[in-house]
């Protein structure tokens, strides 16, 4: 449909659909999969908005779609009455609307800023910014290295700055201290924020050391001094130590387990084989000191230790090793995660258990020691469309498609655990398609380690998109099938466009 003429003195971007036949409305439905639809009761009343929208739709191109519905004029006015829409009502006139996959998904209710709406476009069922939060108004939000290079310059009040990603969970526990920290200190102090998450700010997290999320940086004069690294800290904690700024504490040495009073044997290269050899039923728990998983489990270990040290028919004995210091039985037994349990009779390794965490289980398996249900196979080992790739091949086999995701994850990690059904889900959609590939790399085989490192990544999952080998961006949307699919569908239709577009030409 044409735009009316006072739209093209607006310069209103032509990328915005205008519509108002119900037949086209649901073509573009049909076609299209992440759209944001105006409903105004005048043009007029459209005028401001559309403004807005058009910067939108630029920015969002080939990956969300603006349309306009002029509920004032005749032919539209049927349509609006047919999507139960009515402006009217609204106090500016206007209501925005999104609609995804071809069907109604939500009012559009966060800040009307051509920020906010495109991260909005860009992932529809992603958090709200931070800046979009009205109790982090005393925040400075950072949005570029231009910004952040004005800022360390021109500030003389000491600084505290956040460099976070969006989807971490340490991040978004610490913001509300953090927000009233900067309202409480306010004047005396700037507390600020930088989404540092996107492939685009790598000169920056490499400058500023940002290794994970969040790094905290205090700055006095434009220099970095120190870093704060208390996460779990109060507003107060926060004016605290920014009266007296100062370097972390190295934390005092954990005791080892093997210091430590307990009922546990604790075996080592030497000694190991002697004391299976002394003892018929032995089950061994190999951990590592840093392991959190291992530290949750230590207690019931004990636990059960203790009750089977003092029961007069003891079905077995428990030991540990640190198999960080003791590495010839680590490598022996081919141990790769933590913690490993591996339980020996007779002097002979019989099983590799992974699902006894409790002191009762502990106990009920060892009264009744039976093979553990064979392990689910690695991501790799299974029959799926995605493609698994390691350091060797990885260039060459990218260079063959055109549009390719790669996954780049950890078995042990649980967001990972989480996306990968969805990332396979979404290989399957794609199969067919000769210029699409959805890959994985497990980042915690040696062989990949150096791999990771140089396509930035800093985090499990993280998700590179590369076109014919080359680099692209970071996919941030939503880590469901439907953020897979339709970032690929987008891509696809993106080049079905440009294909169409040619043969017109001709």
């Amino acid at each position: 449909a044409f735009l009316p003429a006072f739209v093209y003195s607006l310069k209103v971007s032509p990328l915005i659909e205008k519509i108002s036949d119900h037949k086209d409305f649901k073509k573009l439905l049909r076609t299209r999969n992440n759209i944001l639809v105006l409903y105004s009761k005048s043009a007029a009343a459209a005028e401001s908005s559309l403004r807005l929208l058009s910067s939108v739709a630029q920015e969002v191109k080939g990956r969300g779609t603006i349309g306009w519905i002029d509920c004032g004029d005749t032919e539209s006015r049927k349509l609006c009455k047919k999507m139960k829409v009515d402006p009217n009502s609204k106090e500016k006139g206007v209501d925005l609307l999104h609609y995804k996959d071809g069907a109604f998904h939500t009012p559009y209710n966060r800040a009307v800023t051509l920020k906010s709406v495109v991260a909005f476009l860009k992932d529809p069922e992603g958090a709200p910014l931070w800046e979009e939060d009205p109790e982090a108004k005393d925040i400075v939000h950072v949005d570029s290295e231009k910004e952040l290079r004005r800022l360390l310059k021109k500030e003389d009040k000491p600084l505290l700055m956040m460099f976070y990603a969006p989807w971490c969970g340490v991040c978004k526990r610490m913001m509300p201290s953090y927000q009233q920290a900067a309202t409480d200190l306010k004047g005396k102090y700037v507390l600020a924020g930088m989404n540092v998450y996107s492939a685009e700010f790598e000169k920056i997290k490499e400058e500023f050391n940002v290794r994970g999320y969040p790094t905290i940086c205090y700055f006095e004069k434009g220099k970095f001094l120190f870093n704060f690294e208390n996460f779990g800290a109060t507003a107060g904690d926060i004016a605290e130590w920014l009266k007296n700024p100062q370097a972390p504490q190295p934390q005092p040495p954990e005791t080892p387990w093997a210091d430590e009073e307990n009922v546990v044997y604790h075996l080592t290269d030497e000694d190991f084989d002697k004391f299976i050899k002394d003892h018929s039923s032995v089950l061994v728990m190999f951990h590592a000191p840093w392991c959190g998983h291992c530290k949750k489990m230590k207690p019931e270990y004990e636990k059960a230790a203790e009750f089977l040290h003092v029961a007069s028919d003891s079905p077995g004995v428990l030991a540990a090793v640190d198999a960080t210091v003791n590495k010839a039985l680590a490598e022996r037994y081919h141990i790769s995660g933590f913690p490993t349990l591996k339980y020996f009779k007779d002097g002979e390794e019989k099983y590799t258990l992974p699902h006894l965490r409790t002191k009762n289980k502990i106990i009920e398996w060892l009264q009744n020691p039976e093979a553990p249900p064979p392990p689910e196979p690695a991501w790799e080992e299974k029959q799926t469309s995605v493609v698994h790739l390691a350091g060797e091949d990885f260039r060459e086999s990218l260079k063959k498609k055109k549009h390719t995701l790669v996954m780049f994850y950890a078995p042990w990690c649980p967001h990972c655990k989480n996306a990968i059904p969805h990332f396979t889900t979404a290989a399957e959609v794609f199969k067919e398609d000769r210029k699409i590939a959805y890959a994985a790399v497990d980042c915690a085989k040696g062989q990949n380690h150096e791999l990771c490192k140089q396509e930035g990544v800093d985090g499990y999952p993280t998700f590179n998109y590369y076109n014919y080998g080359k680099f692209v961006e970071k996919y941030t949307g939503e880590r469901g099938e439907s953020g897979f699919t339709t970032f690929m569908r987008t891509l696809r239709e993106r080049d079905h466009e440009r294909v169409g577009k040619k043969k017109d030409e001709l």
